[in-house]
């Protein structure tokens, strides 16, 4: 009989008493006059110079306390909506927040102009001042921004455009992709009206045909709205061309290297380790498909774990205790730090209804407290994921003592612990002799899976996405071409690990990322990130204990650094060159040995 899941709920009260309780409202309303004040003064003074600099100095130390403060409301408010989505008040609150987050970002564009033509030596001899000093590579970063703006009063101009214009693009992709539904034919003849937010899952089925079925009604509906899908996706990104032209940014991949804090040669490197050492990826796909008496996979079921026969369910206590013993035994300092976690009742998991799926880490700069947000069902994805979120927690712990600008880290960055901390749970649910054989092979099929999807999915939308940009900047591209972009990333990138007629030629129009205004090419970081903490994790399996020191160095400086010199400087890697990322990639043989010894003795149904 499975075990009944259960959960903890979290303790927010260190943020405020109570919500919009008399110390909520006087701390938003001071945050309000603070944020309209920050605009006034920016907008009067005149760009940095020797005369300016210790006016500009002070309005930077309150500007990074009023993001502070706004930091601290919105993670609040994040946790209570999140908990609680059916309560419409706090999806009111969010939406207040999100227009005072966009009166803060107006500051900003008078520290742009502030920044923009100011001399080297001005600049360093600004940043050098003791109070500015702990954050100075924020402020570089800050400088190279304001290179490439327009002037004051169209960045103003853009800003509010964007609202109506931009951004809406994004918002009308959302509001008529959460309304979509679709008829699912299921195996056994029965016909469903289902919401499209059940169509991922089901595709993912490991009844490889519920998926099929799934994956074939469900296009079907999304080609039902493909002509408004490719008029959103060429919005957005004539959009983000036209602005960065008249920005002098000179090539579309330039703005999101800058955001993810790495160069070019860097990006180049990864990706010439990935496509040298690529069979070896698609060899997990081929076989799994093996398992099954296939030769291949189609692009759909690339998530779908093996149809194994275990249904083992943890309580939440026992899931639990198998993070615990894991940190404890490898990592002793991050079992007391989830052990503190829980005690101080940071973490909800809670199976309940009314909860958002989904899980996240958020956390206040203003209390240094971190929050993690989950539902435990009891399997054992679900024990990975507090591995998982709980690393990332212990990230923002050990930047705890920083400038709150020092603690900003880029999302090729954002992974490290976080994957760390489910390669500790590994280890330990391989080593662990009360855990079976089926349940060992379920995590990896799930890891080994994950690690397939994150180099070979993913590089399939960096490709489209590049492609697609290029085809872009010549004018618009039709729904016809759009399909076919699609489909030849995922031939090329798959190779024969794909079966024929498998590809999914609506993935762009699916695929959320590729509409989100805010970011673009919001894919490579995470192909990024997971091979550089499985490097960093393969490091620290050969060095022991001792390798730990420079992990947390690591950690401390990703928010001081780029990405390449927080390498360089804490574990001695140069991330330019592609030797540093086929380390992990070829780290990837041992696991998928241990995977295919543990299937020849598994009962894989047909």
């Amino acid at each position: 009989m499975a075990a009944k899941p259960q959960g903890v709920q979290w303790d927010l009260k260190s943020y405020f008493p109570e919500f919009n309780g008399p110390e909520m409202l006087r701390f938003k309303k001071k945050l309000a006059a603070d944020v309209a004040a920050l605009q006034k003064k920016a907008a009067k003074l005149a760009p940095l110079s020797a005369e300016t600099a210790a006016d500009w100095e002070k309005l930077l130390l309150a500007a990074e306390d009023t993001e502070t403060r706004l930091g601290h409301v919105f993670s609040y408010v994040t946790c209570l909506e999140s908990a609680h989505a059916n309560k419409e008040e706090y999806s009111a609150e969010s939406a207040k927040l999100y227009s005072l987050a966009s009166e803060y970002s107006k500051f900003g564009v008078d520290l742009l102009r502030a920044f923009k033509h100011v001399p080297e030596n001005i600049f360093s001899a600004f940043i050098k001042r003791i109070k500015l000093a702990p954050v100075h590579h924020y402020l570089r970063r800050v400088r190279a921004q304001a290179k490439h703006t327009m002037t004051p009063a169209e960045e103003k101009l853009t800003a509010d455009l964007g609202v109506d214009g931009f951004q809406s693009w994004d918002r009308l992709y959302s509001k008529i992709s959460s309304k979509l539904e679709f008829n699912m034919s299921w195996p056994d003849g029965r016909k469903e009206r289902l919401p499209i937010s059940r169509w991922r899952a089901l595709m993912s089925d490991s009844d490889r045909k519920v998926g099929r079925a799934a994956f074939e009604s469900g296009n079907l509906a999304w080609a039902g709205i493909e002509d408004t899908c490719a008029a959103a996706l060429n919005a957005i990104s004539g959009t983000r061309l036209t602005l960065y032209r008249h920005r002098g940014i000179k090539h579309f991949l330039d703005q999101s290297l800058f955001g993810a804090g790495i160069k070019q040669e860097t990006l180049d490197a990864m990706y010439a380790a990935v496509h040298k050492n690529i069979d070896s990826v698609r060899e997990i796909m081929r076989v799994k498909a093996g398992a099954m008496d296939r030769k291949a996979i189609a692009f759909f079921e690339r998530e779908a774990p093996l149809p194994l026969k275990d249904s083992k369910l943890y309580t939440w206590e026992e899931g639990s205790a198998k993070v615990k013993a894991a940190f404890n035994r490898s990592y002793p300092d991050l079992g007391r730090y989830y052990a503190d976690f829980l005690e101080n009742r940071c973490l909800e998991s809670e199976a309940r209804g009314g909860k958002r799926p989904g899980a996240f880490c958020t956390g206040s700069n203003l209390t240094g407290e971190q929050q993690v947000y989950m539902t435990f069902n009891g399997s054992l994805g679900d024990v990975n994921t507090i591995a998982h979120e709980i690393g990332h927690a212990w990230h923002s712990h050990l930047l705890k003592g920083m400038r709150p600008w020092a603690r900003e880290y880029p999302m090729t960055l954002a992974e490290t612990a976080s994957i760390f901390g489910e390669h500790i749970l590994a280890e330990g649910v391989q080593a662990d002799p009360c855990v079976s054989d089926e349940q060992k092979l379920i995590m990896l099929d799930e890891y080994l899976t994950g690690a397939a999807v994150t180099i070979l999915d993913i590089t399939v939308r960096f490709e489209f996405e590049k492609a697609f940009h290029e085809e872009r900047s010549k004018g618009e591209v039709s729904v016809a071409r759009l399909k076919e972009l699609m489909t030849g990333a995922q031939r090329r990138v798959f190779g024969d690990a794909l079966e024929p007629g498998g590809e999914d030629p609506l993935f762009w129009a699916s695929k959320l990322h590729f509409y989100m205004t805010g970011v673009s090419f919001y894919n490579f970081p995470y192909t990024f990130g997971f091979l550089l903490a499985a490097t960093l994790f393969g490091k620290f399996k050969a060095e022991g204990p001792s390798f730990l020191p420079k992990y947390e160095a690591f950690l401390r400086l990703t928010g001081s650094d780029t990405v390449e010199n927080v390498a360089l400087r804490s574990i001695g890697a140069d991330l330019t060159t592609p030797l540093f990322w086929e380390t992990a990639i070829k780290g990837l043989r041992e696991p998928l040995a241990r995977y295919k010894k543990l299937l020849a003795a598994a009962r894989i149904p047909a």
